[in-house]
């Protein structure tokens, strides 16, 4: 989905873009988490996913885990109107959100490391806060780290993880 949405033609009509949302294109509040702003984005986006979906593969079954994305693009493409974000390509933010959510059922589970991951989040999230984003992850995507989508989707993550049951998601 993510190499469809980089194609020139569609990735300009899929990114979240706040002003083109408020004229009425609603899909880009979903579609803004799955387009990138370069190929190199979109490589660095996709192999975090495949580790984090390696590392809570115990925790999820394709049709709960399909849902939680869903949810997740949604709530951060919903959450970035409460930012001064403008612009919005990526799916980072859903990352951070699998991440938490991941780190919650471990804990559920008592799975080692589970709290060890956990804090390392919490962290990242609070230096991205304070700090700002990776500048090496700003030149190699070409924008700002969008670390607003981080925290909208950590915190997703970890809600749902803690009120919705896991045979649902």
């Amino acid at each position: 989905m993510g190499v469809i949405a980089q194609l020139p033609s569609l990735q300009p009509i899929l990114v979240w873009d706040r002003q083109a949302i408020i004229n009425g294109e609603l899909w880009r509040i979903l579609t803004g988490n799955i387009t990138h702003t370069n190929w190199a984005h979109l490589a660095m986006n996709t192999a975090a996913f495949v580790i984090i979906s390696f590392i809570f593969r115990a925790h999820f079954h394709t049709k709960g885990y399909s849902l939680l994305i869903l949810l997740l693009s949604l709530i951060i493409g919903l959450g970035l109107f409460a930012t001064n974000i403008t612009w919005y390509a990526g799916f980072s933010g859903v990352l951070h959100g699998i991440f938490a959510w991941g780190c919650i059922r471990d804990i559920q589970a008592k799975t080692k490391g589970g709290w060890l991951l956990l804090l390392g989040l919490i962290i990242k999230i609070g230096w991205e806060q304070y700090f700002g984003g990776s500048v090496s992850s700003e030149e190699l995507i070409g924008v700002r780290v969008a670390t607003e989508a981080h925290l909208i989707g950590a915190i997703t993550g970890a809600v749902s993880a803690l009120i919705i049951k896991a045979k649902w998601l």
